[in-house]
């Protein structure tokens, strides 16, 4: 531990720095009461287009492109890359939706996607389905941050648990304390730091290694060593197929989060939202150039310490930065992981608040009572990602969020087809839920992590094999699970239509949200939906 004082000292004091921040925020663009959801958890729903970028920007690059991104493209070469065609797709394919779902819930109050569901379909069991769906998806995202900085803390020769728990407990304390305003705040310091970092690694790494050419000479030659069908610098038949639809399924399912819809939910308006969709993709061009850490670590020689192959960026760091580089390169990391998981505990809580504790055990809550509840949540929340790391053990850890969107993936068809369409019925939404996320399931726990010997949850590529057709190809799991949902959705629908049924398994009726609800040029449609 000696050769890192200098990067443990620089590691700490913006560390700590940062999450004085975290603790301060509780009094930035101050409001009259944090004691509502309103204010606790959507900060207010007043920030500002800079705010915003800045706030969704540090929520959607994380730990996970730091740390999750470069390792798979050190461990399985151009797969990685499929991060960047899916963050670059998924802004003009989600924009439409994002600003009908921020029209709806600013007009009526509504702050989880549940939220919508729940009056959207007049159905609480939809609802509550939605919101363990968007709880239990979290739990793995945030458990990536933990992941992030447990490598940082290995590269420096910090060992045990303690540290990480330490660092645990400060993030749980202000996420109790400030709510969405700490990691709004924080995002600001965090995406600088990340931007110095990267811009210095891209040109200052392939300078000491001979260029890009030497790099991808030296990557070409690690891949064409190895048995593995799937890997390489250039995509091949085997793994094309698991690319395309990992990316397109990466993409519907990013701001199916709710820790995404929470950061969209507190812009001020639906122009905000309008001009980060815009603005957002530059974060693409960054995220390209941090996947090419993952070849540079090659190139440099660099070996996972024991068998976490996360260890690598961190490592490359330490070797060839100065060691007061390096420990700011570390805290970008550590930082990187603060947002997002502040975000994401944030949003759970939000979830069960309103769509479990509300809904089911309190139904005359106050608005002080609701925030109380939140913030005790979002501290659970936290020891459930915990537990993520302790009992999944992927080969990547990507793997962690690529599981995740799996089931969040079962959320598209109530949530973001639900504001565009009243033709699903929501018995047969329930009815594709159930068969969508058993499916995901089911395939999740046949594909194997042939790092480790594990035969089950090895990540979310799926063989093909599997269901009897001879080819080593792969496919994203969570598309087949989506395609379930979808057929029998549609199925039990032209059932529950036929038989003549318009009331829903609750005995509520739905509404209608097929206008722009909250643009000052359309109504607030919100007629009884009848039996349509």
């Amino acid at each position: 531990m000696n050769e890192h004082i200098t990067e443990i000292v620089i590691f700490t004091t913006l560390f700590l720095l940062v999450s004085g921040m975290g603790f301060v925020a509780a009094r930035w663009r101050r409001a009259d009461n944090l004691a509502s959801l309103n204010e606790w958890g959507l900060g207010g729903r007043n920030f500002g287009s800079w705010i915003t970028w800045f706030l969704v920007g540090g929520d959607l690059y994380t730990a996970y492109t730091f740390v999750a991104v470069p390792a798979l493209l050190f461990g399985a070469g151009a797969t990685g890359f499929f991060a960047v065609p899916y963050t670059v797709i998924t802004y003009p394919l989600v924009m439409l939706v994002l600003i009908r779902l921020w029209s709806v819930s600013h007009v009526h109050g509504l702050v989880t996607p549940a939220d919508f569901v729940r009056v959207r379909f007049g159905s609480p069991t939809l609802a509550l389905l939605v919101a363990i769906t968007g709880i239990v998806a979290t739990m793995p995202y945030i458990a990536l941050q933990l992941i992030g900085i447990e490598a940082v803390l290995k590269t420096m020769g910090v060992t045990g648990d303690l540290p990480l728990i330490i660092a645990f407990a400060i993030l749980a304390a202000y996420t109790y304390q400030s709510g969405l305003r700490a990691p709004a705040l924080i995002a600001f310091v965090k995406d600088i730091l990340i931007y110095v970092v990267i811009l210095v690694a891209v040109i200052y790494i392939p300078a000491r290694l001979g260029g890009f050419g030497s790099i991808f000479d030296a990557a070409e030659a690690k891949f064409a060593g190895t048995p593995a069908p799937g890997d390489g610098i250039l995509l091949n038949a085997n793994n094309q197929l698991q690319y395309v639809t990992l990316a397109l399924g990466s993409a519907m399912a990013l701001f199916l989060y709710p820790h995404s819809v929470t950061g969209v939910l507190a812009s001020r308006s639906r122009d905000v939202i309008k001009r980060n969709m815009s603005a957002l993709p530059a974060y693409s061009l960054l995220l390209g150039l941090i996947a090419l850490l993952g070849y540079m670590a090659i190139a440099a020689g660099i070996t996972p310490i024991g068998t976490d192959v996360n260890t690598v960026v961190p490592q490359l760091f330490d070797r060839m930065f100065p060691d007061w580089f390096t420990g700011v390169a570390f805290a970008a990391i550590g930082i990187g992981a603060l947002v997002p998981a502040a975000i994401m505990s944030i949003a759970a809580a939000n979830l069960f608040t309103r769509n479990i504790y509300k809904e089911y055990l309190r139904r005359d809550a106050t608005d002080a009572q609701e925030a109380r509840v939140s913030k005790l949540t979002s501290l659970v929340v936290k020891v459930g990602a915990v537990l993520c790391i302790l009992l999944i053990d992927p080969q990547f850890s990507i793997d962690l969020q690529l599981i995740g969107g799996v089931i969040i993936l079962q959320t598209l068809p109530s949530v973001a087809l639900g504001l565009f369409t009243r033709w699903f019925h929501r018995v047969g939404l329930i009815a594709g839920w159930t068969a969508g996320m058993t499916a995901g399931m089911v395939l999740l726990y046949n594909i194997a992590n042939p790092a480790n010997n594990h035969a089950h949850f090895g990540g979310s590529a799926f063989p093909l094999s599997k269901l009897g057709f001879d080819t080593p190809m792969t496919i994203y799991a969570g598309f087949l699970a989506l395609i379930v949902n979808l057929v029998v959705a549609a199925l039990v629908t032209v059932v529950a239509r036929r038989l003549g049924s318009s009331e829903g398994v609750d005995g509520t009726r739905p509404r209608d949200y097929t206008a722009d609800a909250g643009d000052p040029e359309v109504k607030d449609d919100l007629e009884p939906a009848g039996s349509t």
